[in-house]
């Protein structure tokens, strides 16, 4: 028998396998970095993923091939943290950086201070184009981070091949050039360079060939592309097919360049970045930590919203917190928003900046990003506990959306479908919490409306539908959608005026912008948010409404095409066609077959007529 103290562990340590596993459900299938939390709150491990989830998800599956140090990880693991990038670069760089701030006990850590390669283009005299792994404020203009040496030599290798800047360290200001001590080096005589220490260049010209250089490591590869394009035709036209080919190797390797990243900068130094995401009854807010120039922090709070508070007091608020719990004590210099707080005295010495361009701005979208990342999956993870909660937030966005007095349950959608009025059908699907209840889909023959009238028939079907349930005593729909526009709107509402019912269903046109809303009497349209649920919700219901409509005018137009194709040959009677469609299945096989065949199923003489009704 077990110890109860022994018994309450296994029930704890099985309570946190589930907690981890909803945890792993819970986490995206994009790039980022993910955190290996233990019982004391201290961040154990650190790593990259091309897909969160399904790299997370590995750890907790049964392997031969984990070791035993990751088995050892794995069981002291209580929470997963994660952060969303666009990139599998931008999550190299991240994870390094993180590394390096948090020294996580089982990543191999980097003893010596190297970080990743940039390219600088030096502020000098006829500037270098070099490789460094330490960012200086000199005024030298950075490009990269790299996420690999081989990726940076390739363009330093790019640029100096076709593009003829100096490599020497000689100080080449107009005094020192001036004195005519300086003599051409061997990379002069291969055609590497120009020669401006002798004065063989000017800088006009070298400032030239900077600009491209520029606009390669910008990512601009317009420029560029037309110079090579023109070298690569010009060799081959000189029959130099070996230059030609690396000409069009270079241009291949240059597509594969990588531009800058946002998680690590040259141009920002240490700067705290704060977003904040409000809903009803609760806000998030994102905290973003930079230490010379990289991310060694995202955190992400959650706040109740008080009674009367504003934006600007939750935003006070969450930023006092973070110094509290989330810094050393203090918040850096600058500190980055996406509006001025409600007061800035609480915070000595600190300058509080609204971008609106820029490296700044991106950290900010940055933050905003991860902010709404963490509410979607908090939100997630309390509706797959609570469904009805999901149904719940739902139904009043439809509400809120679509400027309803009560919550949309039960929906109604009508549309009307016929080829130049001819077989003219219509269908009513009916939607309840959000979801298709297909066992109260209706199908419509339209019986008054002669011609292609989508007015006419809208307000018979709409007329038989609701008569038909107030004569019964059953309940109305929350919501009528019509499939239309303004017509088909205005005499859906004509009819729901003459039964009396006008203020009690409210009615709605759904045009062919799917995201514009007709309400009745109002001529201009409403604009559903298309980034929005409830304009999700719209679309299906309508789709739903539109196949089944759809399907039912097809088969019964392939039917009455099939009866009628056979019923115009005089002679072949109900009995006839029912036996030659057991056989044959399709007209187009009686059409085809032979006679003999035919004469075999219904006579000698019927099958002559079919046959002669079909070569006319």
């Amino acid at each position: 028998m077990f110890s109860p103290l022994f018994s309450l562990y296994l029930r704890n340590m099985n309570t946190d396998k589930q907690a981890l596993k909803e945890q792993v459900a819970l986490l995206p299938l994009t790039p980022g970095v993910y955190q290996f939390v233990d019982r004391m709150g201290k961040i154990i491990y650190v790593g990259k993923a091309k897909s969160l989830r399904k790299r997370v998800s590995s750890y907790f599956v049964e392997s031969k091939e984990h070791s035993a140090k990751v088995r050892v990880l794995v069981k002291q693991i209580v929470e997963i943290r994660h952060i969303v990038v666009d990139s599998e670069q931008d999550a190299l760089l991240l994870e390094n950086s993180l590394i390096k701030s948090l020294q996580p006990r089982y990543n191999i850590l980097l003893k010596d201070d190297k970080t990743y390669p940039w390219i600088v283009v030096r502020r000098e005299n006829f500037p270098r184009v070099q490789s460094t792994r330490q960012v200086v404020r000199d005024g030298s203009q950075y490009y990269g981070p790299y996420s690999s040496i081989s990726m940076q030599r390739s363009v330093l290798e790019f640029i100096r091949e076709v593009i003829p800047l100096r490599t020497c360290k000689l100080n080449l200001a107009p005094q020192a050039i001036g004195r005519g001590k300086y003599g051409v080096c061997l990379e002069y005589h291969l055609g590497n360079c120009k020669g401006p220490c002798v004065g063989a260049q000017s800088e006009e010209e070298y400032a030239t060939q900077l600009e491209l250089v520029h606009a390669i490591l910008k990512g601009d590869l317009r420029p560029v592309r037309l110079y090579l394009t023109t070298e690569m035709e010009r060799a081959a036209a000189e029959l130099r097919f070996e230059q030609a080919q690396r000409y069009k190797q270079r241009l291949d390797a240059l597509d594969n360049y990588a531009g800058r990243s946002v998680i690590v900068s040259a141009k920002i130094g240490d700067v705290d970045v704060f977003s904040l995401l409000v809903d009803d009854d609760v806000a998030f807010c994102n905290f973003v930590r930079i230490r010379h120039g990289s991310i060694v922090g995202v955190t992400t709070l959650r706040l109740t919203t008080g009674v009367e508070g504003s934006e600007a007091d939750m935003l006070t608020l969450a930023i006092q917190h973070a110094v509290e719990t989330l810094t050393d004590g203090k918040l850096a210099r600058e500190v980055i928003v996406p509006f001025l707080p409600s007061t800035t005295l609480l915070f000595d010495g600190v300058t509080f900046t609204v971008p609106k361009r820029g490296e700044k701005l991106e950290l900010l979208e940055f933050s905003e990003k991860s902010a709404r990342i963490y509410r979607a999956e908090q939100l997630k993870n309390l509706e797959i506990k609570n469904p009805e909660r999901h149904t719940e937030r739902l139904m009043e966005a439809m509400r809120k959306e679509l400027h309803l007095k009560e919550q949309p349950r039960h929906i109604e959608c009508f549309d009307n479908s016929n080829l130049q009025g001819s077989y003219p059908v219509a269908s009513c699907v009916v939607f309840r919490d959000g979801k298709p209840s297909r066992k109260e889909y209706r199908h419509f023959n339209i019986k008054t409306v002669e011609g292609p009238d989508d007015f006419a028939s809208m307000r018979e079907i709409v007329y038989r539908r609701y008569s038909r349930l107030l004569e019964e005593g059953q309940e109305l729909p929350d919501l009528i959608i019509v499939d239309g526009g303004k017509g088909q709107l205005s005499s859906a509402y004509e009819v729901l005026c003459a039964l009396g019912i006008e203020n009690r269903v409210p009615i709605v046109g759904l045009a062919k912008r799917i995201e514009e809303i007709f309400f009745p009497g109002d001529p201009e349209p409403y604009y559903l948010s298309r980034t929005g649920e409830p304009l999700k919700v719209v679309c299906h219901i309508r789709d739903e409404a539109h196949r089944f409509g759809i399907t039912f005018h097809r088969q019964k137009r392939s039917k009455d095409f099939i009866h009628s194709e056979l019923e115009h040959i005089e002679g072949i009677g109900t009995k006839s066609i029912q036996t030659l469609l057991q056989h044959f299945r399709t007209v187009e096989k009686v059409r085809t077959a032979p006679l003999e065949e035919v004469a075999g199923i219904v006579g000698q003489a019927k099958a002559r007529k079919i046959k002669a009704y079909f070569e006319q």
